[in-house]
């Protein structure tokens, strides 16, 4: 695998991770405790290697600048810095969620994760829209 292609492994493993947060909050309101474990483990799993992913690939690459013009330009860096700053709020929920869950504190798991799941989700979801806003509607210019 080239690095050139991290932008898209790591896009298609935010769309995964949407896909298992979403499968995994419908198992939990349909109480299948067993498939809703294994989809937010899975989410889990897709997040941490989507982080050893795009730090590695931003170590070797440097910086992609955003080459899109007019109107599209404020909307990229509106999603891009609430992206960017909800994906810095949302590792230690997902890890404090995550360990209530592993602990059996169901209550309190039950409480943060109110909070964890719709920040997680946002998180996926505009993670896919700043990789296509990025590397597929506007031409990349190439790292600095």
């Amino acid at each position: 695998m080239s690095i050139g292609s991290l932008p898209a492994v790591n896009a298609v493993l935010n769309g995964t991770c949407t896909v298992f947060l979403l499968a995994g909050f419908v198992f939990i309101q349909k109480r299948k405790i067993s498939l809703h474990r294994l989809c937010m483990l899975s989410a889990f799993g897709c997040s941490a290697v989507f982080l050893g992913l795009y730090l590695y690939f931003h170590a070797h690459a440097g910086v992609i600048r955003f080459s899109g013009q007019g109107w599209i330009r404020p909307v990229y860096f509106t999603i891009l810095v609430s992206h960017t700053t909800l994906a810095i709020v949302i590792v230690p929920l997902v890890l404090i969620t995550l360990s209530r869950a592993l602990r059996e504190r169901f209550d309190r798991h039950k409480a943060i994760a109110r909070w964890t799941l719709p920040l997680w989700l946002y998180v996926s979801v505009t993670g896919v829209v700043v990789y296509w806003l990025l590397y597929i509607a506007y031409t990349p210019m190439r790292p600095t």
